[in-house]
């Protein structure tokens, strides 16, 4: 199988956002990340988080989880650690957070804007915390939350509830950041019953094909989460992540398209996450 990198190249210029055309230029041409940075700066909020639809699945102005998790993504995945936005989303994570520690996935600032229909605002702790944690984790940054957040993810991973769909997934990413590898190693051995023999795992209440992959677990080499699968395993979804670049040069997702607007930002966000996925495995020259 072969990438068509000038295919990619022009999925993107034709259809994506500002933001991935940036993150396309650092990924492959090793661009500077001043532009990136001053792209996500326009997602930015005066109180340190991130909306505006950033996250394209809450498409409202003010800030939110899962925008401010898309922008900790965004800048770890550039190298950027020394960007006070940096600092400025994790003071942002603090203040929204519950008393238990941890965040809930929508706030109420997304009532009254468009959003996919799982996206409604609560007042309880969500999954997002694991992720949100295991960015700062990765950052350096949060440590007073971080506290907090991390017992709230102890305590969801050592409890007697199974944990099942994304919840695995923002999980392993927070069990392949915190600094505590020995009970992490047994947190993720607990985790491996969730898994079918192809290390996948259905999305209970998704799209008919919506699963997720050994690289959506685990999409570096060298994370501890790789523990789980086998290299056959890695192979095989290598080469599913190949195969699933369209005609016309970009990958797409599973979820549900709900809107034709957050359908293809996420497919501008797919495009690069998988360049950047196969280029980390080796399936695409440096």
């Amino acid at each position: 199988m072969n990438i068509d990198i000038d295919a990619a190249r022009q999925f993107i210029h034709a259809n994506g956002r500002v933001l991935e055309r940036h993150r396309l230029a650092t990924l492959l041409d090793g661009a500077p990340t001043e532009p990136l940075l001053t792209a996500l700066r326009a997602y930015r909020n005066p109180d340190g988080g991130f909306g505006h639809a950033l996250e394209p699945d809450v498409r409202c102005p003010g800030s939110q989880p899962a925008a401010t998790l898309q922008a900790l993504e965004v800048m770890l995945e550039a190298g950027v650690t020394d960007d006070p936005m940096l600092d400025d989303a994790a003071r942002w994570v603090a203040a929204v957070a519950l008393a238990d520690g941890g965040v809930p996935t929508v706030l109420p600032s997304a009532d009254g804007h468009p959003r996919a229909p799982w996206m409604e605002p609560g007042d309880v702790s969500g999954f997002l915390t694991f992720a949100l944690a295991g960015k700062l984790w990765q950052a350096g940054v949060g440590k007073g939350w971080l506290d907090a957040a991390s017992e709230w993810c102890w305590r969801e991973l050592e409890g007697e509830e199974p944990a099942g769909g994304y919840t695995v997934k923002f999980a392993i990413d927070f069990l392949d950041a915190v600094p505590d590898p020995p009970r992490a190693a047994a947190a993720l051995e607990r985790l491996r019953p969730a898994l079918d023999a192809d290390g996948c795992l259905d999305v209970p209440g998704g799209t008919e094909n919506e699963r997720l992959t050994p690289l959506d677990f685990s999409p570096h080499p060298g994370l501890p989460s790789r523990a789980l699968f086998t290299d056959a395993q890695i192979r095989a979804d290598l080469d599913r992540l190949e195969a699933g670049q369209r005609e016309d040069g970009g990958w797409t997702v599973e979820y549900l398209q709900w809107s034709p607007g957050a359908a293809l930002d996420w497919r501008g966000i797919a495009t690069v996450l998988a360049l950047g996925v196969l280029r980390a495995n080796g399936r695409l020259a440096s």
